[in-house]
């Protein structure tokens, strides 16, 4: 079947392992073949035949985006497209440039306006007061404050860019995607070194909630085009990616279920007018009992193909939604399964939750796990050879980074 053959084609924007999953999801569901633009190849959507990739240098900035993007509508003229974000920036371009996108494209994003109320961390928690979410203790440091800037809460913080569009196009040494500071010395080489960079948005200080990586949650939603969530499903990390670029991406997840919280959430996706994809950040704080939010993401979350590898494929919900037009009923998902992008023999060794360890090794032998880079249909000796490289990396950089979030 060519691209011209299928009965839709799905335009994902991004190259990396989420780009890949939304590939595998749409060939699972469909046996269609999406067309992924990113700016340069990498690992995860290298040497496969579920997709076709193009790259196009730039694409994440205004002036390359709009003129790339309107020439893949007409070269695709006639044919349903449905345009998708594998990452924020991408995310926010579509927003941005949506009444140009919407005549050639289904676009299932919100507008700019509700964009610009959620998107930027320190006005989420100003919408977090209005529904009675808990979040940890913030302040906020910006460029102009960075040199008298100081806390009302203990340390250790966390300290992360408000703006991570912005963030990712910058460098400096020592740069990781979080940092913890233990101490106010910490805290101002920190501060210091990421305002050396061409980084000057605000950035954003929190408490830091004690518990390993598997007191975290995350939590993928689909609201459909009529306003109403269609599909919920939350997940609990045991295992995240501890190197610099990495901090804070989930390494291994197992399904799990809190209808309290999901009824929370999907009333409040539904009060504000929301629609697509949306992905939550939480972790749950054992001093009060309360999940503690920080952030919302415009798109379906990196590791979101924990839910399409339990059972509920996320990207069957927004074609069947807005190229097929299928009635869609709201689902809690509760099957449990392992998703996990690392070895076994990492995930075992770092895991720091026995309870968790246990389960996850009696869903292995059960059959439940998945690893979304390998998918057997897309198998060939070149991307499994790679693969397989980049797996037994993994034992390196662990070794080397976990638990360092320290600037050095």
């Amino acid at each position: 079947m060519t691209v011209k053959d299928q009965p839709f084609l799905p335009i994902l924007l991004g190259s990396d392992m989420n780009a890949y999953g939304m590939a595998r999801s749409f060939h699972e569901a469909y046996g269609i073949k999406p067309l992924i633009l990113g700016r340069a190849k990498l690992t995860a959507t290298e040497n496969s035949k579920i997709l076709h990739f193009r790259a196009i240098p730039r694409l994440n900035e205004q002036d390359v985006f709009l003129p790339a993007i309107l020439k893949i509508a007409s070269e695709f003229k006639g044919q349903k497209l449905l345009l998708l974000a594998c990452g924020d920036d991408y995310a926010k371009l579509i927003i941005t440039n949506k009444s140009k996108l919407t005549p050639h494209f289904a676009v299932p994003y919100i507008d700019q306006k509700l964009m610009e109320r959620i998107v930027l961390k320190e006005n989420f928690y100003n919408v977090c007061e209005e529904f009675n979410f808990a979040y940890p203790k913030t302040a906020l440091c910006t460029y102009e404050t960075k040199d008298t800037f100081t806390i009302d809460f203990n340390y250790p913080i966390i300290i992360k860019a408000s703006n991570s569009v912005a963030y990712w196009n910058c460098s400096f040494p020592g740069k990781k995607k979080v940092f913890v500071a233990h101490d106010e010395a910490e805290k101002t080489a920190i501060l210091t070194a990421i305002y050396q960079s061409t980084y000057k948005d605000n950035l954003t200080i929190q408490e830091f909630i004690p518990g390993d990586d598997s007191y975290m949650r995350v939590l993928n939603a689909y609201v459909g085009k009529d306003g109403k969530v269609k599909l919920m499903s939350l997940g609990n990390p045991i295992l995240e990616e501890h190197s610099p670029e990495g901090i804070g991406s989930y390494a291994a997840i197992i399904n799990t279920f809190d209808e309290a919280l999901l009824d929370k959430v999907r009333y409040f996706l539904e009060e504000i007018g929301y629609i697509g994809f949306a992905n939550f950040d939480m972790k749950l704080d054992m001093r009060d009992g309360q999940y503690k939010l920080f952030e919302i993401n415009l798109r379906n979350g990196r590791s979101s193909y924990y839910v399409s590898a339990s059972g509920h494929n996320l990207m069957k919900y927004v074609a069947d939604d807005h190229i097929f037009n299928k009635p869609l009923e709201l689902t809690y998902a509760k099957d449990k399964h392992l998703w996990l992008i690392i070895p076994k023999g990492v995930l075992f060794k770092y895991t720091q939750n026995d309870k968790l360890k246990k389960e996850a090794k009696q869903l292995i032998a059960q059959g439940k796990s998945t690893n979304s880079l390998f998918y057997k249909p897309d198998f060939n000796l070149t991307r499994w050879v790679k693969l397989m490289m980049n797996n037994l990396n993994y034992y390196r950089k662990y070794k080397k980074y976990f638990n360092n979030k320290g600037l050095s």
